[in-house]
């Protein structure tokens, strides 16, 4: 994983909000190297060994609803490029056309077979591609859609120094996040003022304090929050 030099940045990154962050990074090179090649090695195995869940899923997706297995839809990740990530689907086909970008826990557009694979956090196994490829990382911000990274500060462009992530001590702190919007009249403006604002809290606080052993703590965190455990912030 190359961090690019300050003048090759995109403009938008390169701002005294950044800087701090960017400067942060620049001394980690060695853990971001270690980053890269713990991505490539565990999600090439991972793909392999999981290869039959991801069969099993595509059958039960297939014989639901017509449409695709994956939801490939644009999101924004290292350096504002955009990706088409890879997620199983869990909603009727073409769910972001007639409804919001953000989803509740009792979302009309689930169907049964995505309600389980959401509930088992199955849905994010098809991210194991996006994290061989190079496009996300096991650890660091879930990647947003173009929409709402429009409505970044400053400080929270930081974020797009790394590749999005898989998970993150924001992940965790908000794995209930749908939960929290259920109640909300405007689900885009309470995610975009409320729930983000705190998430990125948490994303930059990990940048700051960024190292490769730092990621193992938060993956092993993940599955435990996966298992039950409940994580309370700072």
């Amino acid at each position: 994983m190359i961090l690019e030099k300050w003048e090759n940045l995109p403009e938008q990154l390169k701002t005294e909000e950044v800087r701090p962050y960017y400067e942060v990074l620049s001394k980690k090179r060695t853990s971001l190297f270690f980053k890269r090649v713990f991505d490539i090695f565990c999600s090439g195995i991972m793909l392999v060994v999981l290869s039959p869940v991801f069969l099993i899923l595509a059958i039960a997706i297939k014989l639901e609803s017509e449409g695709p297995v994956f939801y490939r839809q644009t999101r924004i990740t290292q350096y504002g490029k955009e990706f088409k990530i890879f997620k199983f689907r869990t909603m009727v086909n073409n769910a972001d056309k007639i409804g919001t970008q953000v989803t509740v826990s009792s979302d009309s557009r689930i169907t049964r077979v995505g309600k389980f694979i959401r509930d088992c956090r199955l849905d994010e196994l098809g991210q194991l591609i996006d994290v061989f490829r190079g496009t996300m990382s096991f650890v660091g911000t879930r990647p947003e859609v173009p929409k709402y990274v429009a409505e970044y500060t400053n400080e929270m462009m930081a974020t797009l120094l790394l590749p999005a992530g898989v998970t993150s001590e924001a992940s965790i702190l908000y794995k209930d996040e749908s939960a929290l919007l259920d109640s909300a009249e405007d689900v885009d403006n309470v995610y975009v003022n409320e729930v983000l604002p705190g998430k990125m809290h948490y994303n930059l606080k990990g940048i700051k304090h960024f190292n490769f052993f730092r990621d193992i703590k938060i993956m092993f965190m993940t599955i435990l929050a996966v298992l039950g455990k409940e994580y309370t912030g700072d």
